[in-house]
C-alpha cells in the first residue's frame, strides 16, 4: 500500500496513518518531500519523543526497505555513530525515534538550495566520517550475506555495472563520448578494486548527521546497502569536497584501518562520472516522465553531457 499524495496543511492523512501503527501525533507535523523513494515527516508524541516517519512513494520501494531493516539489525552497535532504530516497519509506514544532530547539508524544500551545517575545513568531520567508513567497510562480507544482504564479488560488482551500462544504452541511449569513457574504465583492471566491502550505497552528506562541532554522529537511509565496490561510498565526498577533500578522507580512512588500492582515486572519479547510469536506472524503474526526460542530457543523448564529473 502506498499512501495518497499529501500537500500543504493536509496533515490528517499522515496523522491517521501514524495512529494506525500505534503512534499519536501531538502538534504540527513537518514535511520534507525531497526524497525520490520516500516522503519524510517529523512528529512528536505525548511523551516528548520526536519521530521520523517515512512513507513510500511507490510499491517497488518496499523490497529495498526490507533490505534496510536487515542492514540496520546487522549494524546495531557496530559503528562509531548512530543508525536508525526502526520501531514501525510496514509497507505503508516506517517510523523511528529521531536521531540527535542535524544533517551535514540541508536543502530548502521550496528553492532546492543547499545549506552547509558544518565547517568543511574542520578536521572533526573528515576524521569522524573516515572512522565510520572504515568501521562499515570492515564488517565481514560473510556476516552481511548471512544477514540476508546482497553480496557481490569484485568480478560480480564489475559485471553488474557492465550489465547496467548495456541496459541503459539499449533502453535510453548513451552518447558516444560517454560510452567510450565508461567502457574504457570498465576494461581498466588497474582501476577496479580486488575486493568488495559492505557499503552504504548512497552516502552523501544529506544522509550524515553531525553535532555542533561538525563531528559525524549518525548515518541515515541505508536502503541501498550491500556488499559491493567500496568506491561507491566515496563519490559524494568527491562531489562535495573536491579532489583535495577526497585525498584527505582517504588518508584518514587508511589511518582508521580502511583498505585501499593503488587505483582508488581514479576509480572514485570514474564512479562519480558514471553516476548518470544510476539515475537512469531509477528513471527506468520509476517510469516517471520527468526523470526519463531529465536523464537524457546527462547521458549525452541530447547534446553535450552534463555528467557530474569530467
Amino acid at each position: 500500500m502506498v499512501t495518497p499524495e499529501v500537500r500543504g496543511s493536509d496533515q490528517e492523512i499522515i496523522a491517521a496513518l501514524a495512529r494506525r501503527h500505534g503512534l499519536e501525533p501531538v502538534g504540527e507535523i513537518e514535511w520534507n518531500d525531497l526524497g525520490l523513494d520516500f516522503r519524510a515527516a517529523f512528529m512528536s508524541d505525548a511523551e516528548g519523543t520526536d519521530w521520523v516517519l517515512r512513507i513510500p512513494r511507490r510499491p517497488d520501494v518496499w523490497p529495498r526497505a526490507e533490505n534496510e531493516a536487515r542492514v540496520l539489525a546487522l549494524l546495531k552497535g557496530r559503528l562509531p555513530v548512530e543508525v536508525p532504530d526502526w520501531r514501525v516497519v510496514a509497507p505503508d509506514l516506517i517510523a523511528y525515534p529521531r536521531l540527535a544532530g542535524t544533517t551535514a547539508v540541508t536543502v530548502d524544500p521550496a528553492t532546492k538550495e543547499p545549506t552547509w551545517n558544518i565547517d568543511k575545513d574542520n578536521p572533526a568531520f573528515v576524521e569522524s566520517f573516515a572512522r565510520t567508513l572504515a568501521a562499515l567497510h570492515g564488517i565481514d562480507p560473510a556476516e552481511a550475506g548471512a544477514a540476508g544482504l546482497k553480496v557481490s564479488s569484485p568480478e560480480q560488482a564489475r559485471r553488474a555495472f557492465a550489465d547496467d551500462l548495456d541496459r541503459v544504452k539499449r533502453e535510453l541511449g548513451i552518447g558516444e563520448t560517454l560510452w567510450q569513457r565508461w567502457r574504457t574504465w570498465l576494461d581498466d583492471d588497474a582501476s577496479w578494486p580486488p575486493f568488495t566491502t559492505l557499503v552504504h550505497g548512497d552516502l552523501h552528506v544529506g544522509h550524515v548527521l553531525v553535532d555542533e562541532t561538525s563531528q559525524a554522529t549518525g548515518v541515515l537511509d541505508w536502503t541501498e546497502a550491500e556488499v559491493s565496490d567500496p568506491a561507491i561510498d566515496f563519490i559524494f565526498h568527491l562531489m562535495g569536497f573536491g579532489e583535495s577533500g577526497l585525498a584527505r578522507l582517504l588518508d584518514e580512512y587508511e589511518a582508521a584501518g580502511g583498505r585501499t588500492w593503488p587505483g582508488i582515486r581514479h576509480h572514485v572519479n570514474e564512479r562519480l562520472a558514471a553516476f548518470p547510469i544510476k539515475y537512469a536506472l531509477f528513471a527506468l524503474i520509476s517510469g516517471q516522465d520527468e526523470h526519463l526526460a531529465a536523464i537524457k542530457g546527462q547521458l549525452g543523448v541530447d547534446g553535450e553531457s552534463t555528467s557530474p564529473a569530467t
